[in-house]
């Protein structure tokens, strides 16, 4: 708010400024040089005064600046804050104790798994690998058992015979 009504100020003190040079001019026409002179320095007052009102606004700006770094400062140690205090409850929730706990059912679990893979894996001997393999080739060969191939040669032109007994071909049909 200071800021605008500083900006304000100096707006009347320009249009100040402007007025009395352009009546320091007409003085100056009518002879009246003491009073131009004595106009002339209230001017250079005026825009002294304008200048001192250019650094504090500067000042005000630059304390506006400040303030709202210091708030987003402020937010950014209150959300840390939070943060910090969630990371606690969740420690208290769950301490180093129950984590090692955790892991080294989870490593048990894992090796346990591993052994029955092991049995599971090794129980085959290489007699029983091989008695698997015979078997699996004598069904094999069962399902191959293929039906035995004609010995007469294959005629050379085959008869055009329609599915349908007593149907007449279809050229036949599309000549008629």
């Amino acid at each position: 708010q200071q800021r605008d009504k500083l900006r304000q100020y100096q707006k009347r003190l320009s249009l100040g400024l402007e007025r009395e040079r352009a009546l320091a001019r007409q003085l100056l026409r009518d002879g009246k040089k003491e009073k131009a002179m004595l106009l002339l320095k209230k001017k250079r007052y005026q825009e002294q005064l304008l200048d001192k009102t250019e650094n504090q606004i500067s000042n005000l700006e630059r304390m506006v600046q400040d303030i709202e770094f210091t708030q987003i400062e402020m937010k950014v140690i209150e959300g840390l804050k939070i943060g910090n205090e969630c990371l606690n409850k969740m420690h208290q929730v769950m301490s180093i104790e129950e984590v090692e706990r955790i892991i080294g059912e989870t490593q048990d679990a894992v090796e346990y798994q591993r052994q029955i893979d092991e049995l599971l894996a090794g129980s085959l001997t290489d007699e029983d690998e091989d008695a698997i393999l015979e078997e699996l080739n004598a069904i094999t060969q069962e399902q191959l058992e293929l039906p035995e191939v004609p010995s007469e040669p294959l005629p050379e032109k085959i008869p055009e015979v329609s599915p349908i007994k007593n149907r007449p071909k279809p050229e036949l049909v599309a000549a008629s």
